[in-house]
């Protein structure tokens, strides 16, 4: 597993939790250290146990933890970056979810060795879709509900998401667009630089 998902579990976990749960994790999972380093790669067992130990520590399952570390990747400022990637994907929630069949190419330019799994938006209706996430990375459906949960927040839509089961080998989401401008949106601006 790239760093960089360890790394973002890492400061998920302390941001949200605190250090010592962090800790906490890192000794149940046996880690033998305490940070991950974002540009090395894990084996996928590393991620496993450390998942696990999250869990357990919070006595949650991990489909929420998994779906809270979505929500967390975009709205959190620690992680603009990842927001401001998205919000390339176009104008609208619609245009935001259209783009998402490129999203594994698009990190992959910013991170070559970062190879997340294919995403295919079907369009059910102009206010319905399914998102299906291929296999390649146990929990992405997940992550995913919580990005698009906060990426409707940050576009201002309002939008009710579900887990559909699957569809063949892949895990199928559901979007509904009750209102595309149920509120005001962050500010995106796409020409802004960092200070």
């Amino acid at each position: 597993m790239h760093g960089l998902i360890n790394r973002a579990v890492q400061s998920f976990v302390c941001v949200t939790y605190g250090q010592s749960c962090w800790l906490r994790v890192a000794d149940a999972a046996e880690l033998g250290f305490t940070e991950f380093e974002a540009m090395l790669v894990y084996d996928d067992d590393v991620t496993i146990r450390v998942l696990d130990a999250v869990c357990a520590d919070l006595k949650r399952p991990r489909a929420e933890i998994l779906e809270d570390l979505g929500t967390y990747l975009v709205s959190h400022p620690k992680m603009e970056d990842l927001r401001r990637l998205l919000r390339f994907g176009g104008v609208t929630y619609v245009e935001f979810l259209h783009s998402l069949d490129d999203l594994s190419d698009r990190v992959r330019l910013a991170v070559s060795d970062l190879c997340l799994p294919a995403l295919e938006l079907i369009e059910v209706s102009p206010t319905e879709f399914r998102l299906l996430c291929h296999p390649g990375l146990a929990g992405y459906s997940s992550v995913m509900v919580g990005v698009l949960r906060a990426m409707a927040d940050d576009y201002g839509a309002l939008a009710m998401l579900s887990h559909d089961g699957q569809d063949g080998e892949a895990e199928v989401i559901s979007v509904v667009l009750v209102e595309s401008a149920f509120a005001k949106g962050r500010h995106f601006d796409l020409g802004a630089r960092k200070s």
